[in-house]
């Protein structure tokens, strides 16, 4: 609901019960595959009822539950959004700035330097926030070369499983699916799962192939065996995110 559903969340995980958090399109498609095609309070409290139970009986349960988050971990979630919101005006200002009159660019040119300024006092408020109250857990990720202060933050804000999930289940949220019909084998392709911390991870991925020597050495051999760099770069950022949900399970830094 655009996080109307967090104080919600936070108030029944207080209460003892086990909290999913799902995309509303997920809940209407199971609607639909059940044959409610009707929209009202009564059939939408019946439908998350029954989307409920059904999820309750999947072995991977534990995949779709909303882990606990303290509050000094929702401050950090807000940092994010907020330093991902100045990101997005930054660059529809500069978008604005290339196609305007010279009459208007003074306005438009102080608006970008406002945001430029916004942006070094969020990072430096979001690094401060995370050395008091994050130290150890950036600490072990920050030892992995390719992460950096703001993937880190990332990580730890929109990603609290982290650690407490298996390889597979944490991976998932880059994981390509697959497109296979009978003997037909579509392109593999990703959606849904994070954005934000898959844009991130994304682009660590990016810097740990120039600089990171054991997914530098994976990404070769798997173009060397004629895989798409594209494709290859996904099965790095799959490799990546295993490694650094290994260290923090173990409490261990990276070892080459």
């Amino acid at each position: 609901t655009g996080g109307y559903e967090a104080p919600l969340a936070c108030a029944l995980q207080a209460a003892g019960l086990a909290v999913a958090v799902v995309n509303p399109k997920r809940v209407r498609d199971f609607a639909k595959g059940v044959g409610s095609g009707a929209k009202t309070d009564r059939v939408d409290a019946r439908v998350l009822a029954e989307f409920g139970q059904m999820l309750g009986r999947k072995p991977d349960l534990q995949h779709y539950l909303k882990p606990p988050v303290d509050e000094q971990t929702q401050d950090l979630a807000a940092w994010v959004t907020r330093r991902r919101q100045l990101l997005g005006m930054l660059l529809s200002e500069r978008q604005r700035l290339e196609f305007s009159r010279p009459k208007v660019r003074p306005s438009i040119e102080a608006m970008i330097e406002s945001i430029k300024r916004q942006l070094d006092q969020i990072d430096r408020q979001m690094q401060t926030h995370v050395a008091r109250h994050h130290e150890e857990l950036d600490r072990l990720l920050r030892s992995t070369r390719g992460i950096g202060p703001v993937t880190s933050a990332t990580l730890i804000a929109g990603l609290p499983e982290l650690g407490r999930l298996s390889g597979a289940a944490i991976s998932a949220l880059v994981a390509p699916m697959a497109r296979d019909s009978g003997q037909k084998k579509g392109r593999r392709w990703i959606q849904a799962g994070r954005f934000e911390v898959r844009r991130v991870l994304y682009m660590a991925t990016l810097t740990a192939i120039r600089s990171n020597t054991v997914i530098r050495a994976f990404y070769l051999r798997l173009v060397a065996a004629g895989k798409v760099k594209k494709v290859a770069i996904v099965a790095c950022m799959h490799k990546l995110l295993r490694i650094l949900n290994a260290m923090v399970r173990d409490h261990q830094p990276f070892h080459a």
